[in-house]
């Protein structure tokens, strides 16, 4: 039951945002009582912190994945490849892509926010540096990059998620944000394929 209701808070919240999420909301969409959703969270925010955990985590191990290639891709085409495919993942699923990255939503959910936020900095951190280990990269401080990267991403998405973005404008967006993310690590854009929706 505990699976069910966090798929169902998750639906909800990918249509309606957080504030959709009511525990009566998600009691009715599961078919249980409202009491019966307190059997497996003490309250709105304990269920609130589980769906971004699992939906924020689907979307760091998708983006380590592009990121930490096993074959021999260029850093700098990982790098492209990730950061446009995390676009496209939210320029797709937009409602739950705002909710993840900046919604107002309850205390519990901030501080999974941060806490996510530093593992994507972990995943791109490692990516520079690695890229910097092998030439590929201008030398710079990872973490610092990584950081940037981070918060420049979510922050070019925040404005753009707030209206439907299909199409060339999406293509566009992807491919600049693309570009942003390859200009931040110090790579020349050329040097790497932009990926396209």
């Amino acid at each position: 039951m505990r699976e069910r209701l966090v798929a169902e808070a998750t639906t909800i919240i990918a249509s309606q945002g957080w504030s959709g999420a009511t525990v009566a909301a998600v009691a009715t969409a599961t078919g249980i009582s409202t009491g019966a959703v307190y059997q497996h969270f003490p309250n709105k925010g304990a269920l609130a912190a589980e769906v971004f955990r699992r939906a924020t985590r689907r979307e760091l191990e998708v983006l380590a994945t592009v990121l930490t290639a096993s074959e021999p891709v260029p850093t700098a085409e990982r790098l492209a490849q990730g950061v446009g495919l995390f676009a496209q993942r939210a320029i797709l699923g937009r409602q739950l892509a705002y909710a993840l990255i900046a919604e107002p939503a309850d205390p519990p959910v901030l501080i999974e926010r941060l806490t996510y936020r530093r593992r994507y900095n972990d995943v791109f951190a490692a990516l520079i540096a690695e890229g910097v280990g092998k030439g590929e990269m201008v030398p710079q401080d990872a973490t610092v990059t990584a950081a940037a990267l981070t918060g420049g991403v979510a922050e070019v998405l925040i404005g753009q998620l707030s209206e439907p973005v299909d199409g060339p404008d999406a293509r566009s967006l992807v491919s600049e944000l693309t570009a942003l993310a390859l200009r931040c690590a110090g790579v020349h854009v050329r040097e790497a394929t932009c990926p396209r929706l």
